[in-house]
């Protein structure tokens, strides 16, 4: 699956389907692409990312977040 990265202020990172990321929290501010990542379940682990995790989050709620590489999706749902 290719999914999409962004970053904004305070080392945020997010994580979606959406390349234009409109589907992101906007009051974290604005976002700003970051790379794009093919990612599976079965794949390589990406360093930085909870794969599993990440993949979770897309699935349940269409992207996934984090902060300094902690999850924070559940506080912007």
């Amino acid at each position: 699956m290719l999914i999409h990265s962004f970053f904004t202020e305070g080392r945020v990172f997010a994580f979606t389907t959406d390349r234009s990321a409109a589907n992101l929290p906007t009051q974290l501010g604005a976002w700003t692409a970051f790379k794009d990542l093919e990612m599976s379940r079965t794949g390589p682990q990406i360093p930085g990312v909870n794969k599993d995790e990440c993949l979770d989050d897309i699935e349940a709620h269409g992207f996934h977040l984090t902060k300094a590489h902690v999850r924070i999706t559940d506080q912007f749902i």
